[in-house]
């Protein structure tokens, strides 16, 4: 029989687990962290062994395949003894995708995923689609094949699971942006990361579709080297789209496939700013791909409501309000958030820094931040980047601090944005963590 070992025991852990067991493979899961009661409980009720607190490497290096957690990076000590030996790697997309039947819609890019995936995924319901959502969100894609039955599934995949995926081949691809981003596991070579992204596209078909912005520079010089099949379809601000793909003429949002035109005002878009015109185009697009009514795709451009942790309004306090936008855990991604912004900013930025170059944030904060809030164990970049730009800054260390700071300093008008730009392990277990801990001291505050 062959052996599966499974390495971290979150949610993708477990659900490839479940999947393992249910197609007959020898499996064993090993976190080296504390497993929660959740996780526990899955892996006893399907009689899987695992491990907690530490990798006992003889029931390790024993296997066939290692299905690895996308957080797990290759420097750990098991890691290494596991590519020493040659041990193939996979990820739980690449695995799950030997057993899924169902049409995938895939989405990936340094910024904007999640919202779009989240989109989509609303509009294949709103058009009566039986879909899934898995990926970098939802559910564990792995447990819901080895559990339910879905004919499509919207996979947000970040690069870490694109990095593990070999044979698995998207239906429809959507690649959004290309920044720097997790430069830190890629040894700071940017061409690393780009080849990462692109790999979404691998294994695809001339009847398949890839969805790419044609304003997006590092895409562009990396489009025709690396995608060799598939429908090209772009979309573009700057530009307009002749055939399939999508573009803006005047204040229209207007889309095409296979000599199918959907058209809708900018403003009529439940989503606000530069960068969701992108995230709609390309669920408008990937709509038509699918022959959803135009009605459809507009009822759900208008109606979805967004995202938790991605410029989400939490309450107005005094006059002040205060925006979440924790997942912003990139200088892009902060970019764009401070560049939506109107009146005076309170900016809390910080966290781990990923190799971060902030340059590109100088003149934004310059012209709309009035003080800036880290919220970080070190925050020595920050303050060497942005001291001299601001007459404002101060440090903390927790999220009601950085909160009752902000609020201090704010005055009616104002908005206090937490748009970190950094990745939250330092004082958080992740952005979501530091998202609910900014949403409730918010809460805790006396208007």
């Amino acid at each position: 029989m062959n052996r599966i070992v499974v390495l971290g025991g979150g949610e993708s852990g477990v659900g490839s687990a479940v999947l393992a067991q249910l197609k007959g493979f020898d499996v064993f899961l090993s976190d080296n962290g504390k497993l929660s009661d959740e996780s526990k409980f899955c892996l006893k009720k399907y009689g899987i062994p695992f491990e907690e607190g530490g990798h006992t490497h003889e029931l390790i290096i024993n296997a066939n395949e290692i299905i690895k957690s996308p957080g797990i990076p290759e420097i750990v000590p098991v890691m290494r003894e596991i590519r020493s030996r040659d041990i193939p790697v996979i990820s739980e997309i690449e695995f799950t995708g030997r057993y899924c039947t169902a049409k995938k819609i895939c989405i990936t890019g340094s910024n904007g995923k999640t919202t779009t995936t989240s989109l989509i995924y609303f509009l294949l319901k709103n058009a009566g689609l039986n879909v899934g959502l898995a990926g970098n969100i939802g559910k564990s894609y792995a447990y819901q094949v080895a559990t339910e039955k879905f004919d499509y599934y919207v996979l947000e995949l970040s690069s870490f699971q694109l990095d593990g995926m070999y044979n698995f081949k998207a239906d429809i691809a959507v690649l959004l942006n290309i920044t720097p981003d997790h430069l830190d596991r890629y040894n700071y070579n940017f061409q690393s990361y780009i080849n990462s992204k692109f790999r979404i596209t691998q294994n695809m078909r001339k009847e398949d579709c890839f969805i790419f912005c044609s304003d997006d520079e590092i895409t562009m010089g990396n489009l025709k080297k690396i995608v060799l099949k598939t429908k090209m379809l772009p979309i573009s601000q700057t530009e307009i789209i002749e055939k399939d793909g999508a573009c803006v003429i005047g204040e229209k949002l207007v889309a095409n496939y296979d000599n199918s035109e959907f058209e809708i005002l900018i403003n009529e878009l439940s989503l606000n700013g530069r960068h969701n015109v992108y995230n709609s185009m390309a669920t408008a697009v990937a709509g038509k791909i699918l022959d959803i009514n135009n009605s459809v795709i507009r009822s759900s451009l208008t109606g979805f409501k967004g995202i938790e942790h991605r410029l989400e309004k939490v309450r107005k306090v005094c006059g002040i309000e205060f925006i979440n936008d924790s997942k912003a855990t990139n200088v892009n991604s902060a970019w764009y958030a401070l560049e939506s912004m109107h009146g005076k900013t309170i900016w809390i930025v910080g966290g781990t820094d990923k190799g971060n170059d902030y340059s590109s944030l100088y003149n934004l904060v310059k012209e709309k931040v009035k003080a800036i809030v880290c919220l970080g164990i070190d925050n020595r970049k920050i303050l060497d980047n942005f001291g001299h730009l601001t007459p404002i800054i101060i440090e903390t260390r927790s999220a009601k601090e950085a909160v009752e700071k902000s609020f201090e300093i704010g005055e009616s008008g104002d908005t206090v944005l937490l748009s970190p730009a950094c990745a939250s392990f330092d004082l958080f277990e992740n952005y979501e963590d530091r998202g609910r801990q900014f949403k409730k001291a918010v809460e805790e505050l006396e208007s």
